[in-house]
């Protein structure tokens, strides 16, 4: 009997990867040969994200070019998209089976009874949302990206994510530690932990004791005492859930990198308390402050929606002087999106398209200028650099600094996966950093 071709699409976040990942692999040690999305395959599974349309248009896109590579093919929707729009995703041609954010960790079951290749009207099993499920990725790249919490208890008016990924929950203190030093003995190098939240690690943990609980700086603590050799990264942490004493306890780790994502989503006051983040900026200038005193070196990276619904020219300019006075290092920039079921929908005087387009280009500008700044200040400066599989172009190898600088080097195939030693010298065109090895000039 020929095993049935699988093949699996991301769209979204960090955490939709760890979770495609894990996925991939129960199936591919099943009857399921595993192959490349671009490839033609029985089966594909799209992972699928709900943050904003344009991931929703992705969606439909990826359907259809896999409809191309296979008519007969059998299409699975899961993630996010399919948990908040499963009969929406069910009516769209080729789409024969939507799982939610539960079931799409039994997919092994639900294929084992599904009848593949006789195409009927799409199955939705589609449920609840609060399940915890460990996931890691590995295998496909030098880093790991590793969920450590799920789901969400905020309510910003504008997010969908509490719907479709439940209420905040965390991975027991435990199996973090236990699959850390896992994946750094499997030749992971570095290790970025991720979530929804995770800021708010600790509540609801997965199969915890009762009476037992921890909390985000309980988690650093413990995962800094783990003995193995490698690189941790935070991923994107919420500004007021950052606090003090864990910027000082990261300014002196052994593991976790000089790198910050701390969302800002606006400059204005008055359009946080209309988005009803749960800061206003003068504590997010604070936090800045703070981690630059501390570590002056270190990569701050932030988001920012342009266009939120009442977002007036004058706000739009608090926030860019806002910015450009803030010593952070670059900007995720997106439009507002609009989604259902979230109160933002209610707030009047929208922003038009056009609008929205030519505030996210003046931001990028501002962006660039400063992730520029940031990275001329450290030439001439010694740095270790993450050198990535597969990464090799016009003759140079790439990979990042411990402080998140993109860098480059003459391609030696010795160093492919391996952290290095090297001297930043010079900015290129693309904003890309040139290095020398320091073993090499020696």
């Amino acid at each position: 009997m020929n095993r049935k071709k699988i093949a699996f699409y991301t769209i979204g976040c960090k955490l939709n990867y760890a979770e495609t990942s894990t996925i991939a692999r129960k199936l591919s040690n099943s009857n399921y040969e595993l192959v490349s999305f671009k490839s033609v395959a029985d089966i594909y599974v799209i992972n699928t994200c709900s943050v904003t349309e344009k991931a929703e248009k992705d969606f439909k896109y990826v359907v259809r070019f896999f409809m191309k590579k296979n008519a007969k093919a059998f299409i699975i929707a899961i993630g996010c998209y399919a948990q908040v729009h499963p009969k929406e995703i069910s009516s769209f041609p080729g789409v024969d089976l939507v799982l939610g954010m539960k079931e799409k960790f039994q997919i092994i079951d639900y294929l084992d009874q599904a009848n593949l290749f006789k195409k009927n009207p799409a199955k939705i099993i589609s449920k609840e949302t609060n399940s915890y499920f460990s996931s890691y990725s590995i295998g496909d790249r030098t880093r790991s990206f590793f969920k450590i919490q799920d789901g969400c208890d905020y309510k910003c008016s504008y997010c969908i994510i509490p719907i479709s990924r439940g209420f905040s929950r965390s991975e027991r203190i435990e199996n973090i530690l236990k699959n850390i030093r896992f994946l750094f003995k499997k030749g992971i190098k570095e290790i970025v932990l991720t979530g929804i939240n995770i800021g708010d690690y600790g509540k609801n943990i997965y199969g915890n004791h009762p009476g037992r609980s921890y909390t985000f700086f309980d988690l650093i603590q413990a995962i800094d005492q783990i003995k193995e050799k490698g690189r941790i990264r935070l991923s994107s942490i919420e500004p007021n859930l950052l606090k003090e004493k864990c910027i000082e306890f990261l300014s002196k780790s052994r593991l976790f990198m000089p790198h910050f994502h701390i969302p800002l989503q606006s400059g204005s006051n008055y359009i946080l308390g209309k988005m009803q983040r749960r800061y206003r900026r003068e504590l997010y200038q604070e936090k800045v402050q703070y981690i630059r005193n501390l570590i002056p070196d270190a990569y701050i990276g932030s988001d920012i929606i342009v266009g939120f619904p009442g977002e007036t020219h004058e706000h739009f300019l608090e926030t860019y002087h806002f910015l450009k006075k803030l010593e952070i290092s670059f900007l995720h920039i997106f439009p507002y999106s609009q989604r259902p079921n979230t109160k933002s929908i209610t707030i009047q005087k929208k922003v038009s398209p056009e609008v929205q387009r030519k505030r996210k280009i003046i931001l990028r500008v501002l962006s660039k200028q400063k992730y520029r700044s940031f990275c001329e200040k450290q030439i001439h400066t010694k740095k270790t650099v993450l050198f990535e599989k597969n990464s090799v172009n016009h003759g140079y190898l790439y990979g990042y600094t411990e402080n998140y600088i993109r860098t480059k080097i003459d391609s030696n195939p010795l160093f492919a996966n391996t952290v290095q030693d090297v001297l930043l010298t010079k900015v290129d065109q693309d904003g890309v950093v040139i290095a020398k090895s320091i073993i090499e000039d020696e």
